[in-house]
């Protein structure tokens, strides 16, 4: 069997619901669904010799099987055929989960975990693994369309080939249409963009649009001829990026993503786009990292 698709148990609700969409994913790809639940022990209160999960207070044994079976039974309801393993080890969820990518076709994680602050729009789990893990990360949130397409946030850069690779893989795998979206703008976040906009006087705006045209068709085509059964939508939007990517999630089963496009700041893992997506999509979203070699 192929690597199998791993998801971070917590006993939240965001938990499950990744448990759930990870056991779909499994079983698309025909592969195995490994449950993980990691916790940490307080430095003042090591644990007792024993099994990795040794209960170190009462009732520690009893909560932790109660996680684990409800995200069995969770699973078993999506995919009842897919085969299950689960992991229980202590240690840190963010290592654990990192060394668990590594042989991992697929890390799915929650939104935010047990620990989050009510405040906060994403837990610190799903950041971190989407700048660290070694396999592509999906993040379950908001509420997908099951009807819409697997949206792709183009920005040509060569790392963000792999997410390209991905998207394709996805929309053929849930036998979805593609959409290609390249948001494109001379400035990120321009303050003011219009008939009248400044910039329409010192740049050739139709020259501008057609490389950023040739940069969408050169960076989505070769994928395309290598599936010629999934059907793609290429779109080319002059906006504001981030709120243009945030707003098409809205019809979207699923966002995917490169973790740093062109834009980015050399030693940043995770760029602004991909943060932007994760913390205010509408829908799950699929970080993918590349090398940059493709």
């Amino acid at each position: 069997m192929s690597d199998p698709v791993v998801v971070g148990v917590d006993g939240s609700a965001s938990a499950l619901d990744a448990v759930e969409t990870a056991a779909h994913e499994a079983e698309l790809r025909g592969t195995g669904l490994r449950l993980v639940h990691a916790f940490g022990w307080p430095p003042a209160h090591p644990p007792h010799a024993g099994p990795p999960w040794y209960p170190g207070s009462a009732g520690m044994r009893e909560l932790v099987d109660g996680t684990l079976a409800a995200a069995e039974e969770r699973a078993r309801a999506a995919a009842p055929g897919t085969a299950l393993t689960r992991e229980v080890t202590v240690g840190a969820p963010l290592t654990v989960l990192e060394i668990e990518s590594r042989a991992a076709a697929l890390l799915v994680v929650g939104s935010r975990g047990l620990g989050g602050f009510g405040s906060l729009l994403l837990g610190s789990t799903a950041v971190h693994l989407a700048a660290y893990g070694r396999c592509p990360v999906l993040v379950a949130r908001g509420r997908p369309n099951p009807d819409g397409p697997v949206l792709l946030a183009v920005d040509g850069s060569p790392a963000g080939a792999a997410a390209v690779e991905f998207a394709f893989a996805a929309a053929e795998l849930h036998r979805a249409p593609l959409v290609a979206l390249h948001v494109w703008n001379t400035w990120s976040e321009p303050a003011h963009d219009g008939p009248d906009s400044p910039l329409d006087v010192v740049v050739n705006l139709d020259r501008l649009r057609e490389e950023e045209r040739r940069t969408l068709d050169e960076t989505v085509l070769p994928f395309q001829a290598l599936r010629p059964g999934v059907a793609v939508e290429r779109r080319l939007v002059r906006s504001r990026i981030r709120p243009a990517l945030i707003d098409a999630s809205r019809e979207a089963r699923l966002t995917v993503t490169g973790a740093r496009g062109r834009g980015g700041f050399t030693g940043l893992l995770l760029g602004s786009v991909s943060q932007a997506l994760l913390h205010h999509a509408h829908g799950p979203v699929a970080v993918v990292r590349g090398d940059g070699r493709a």
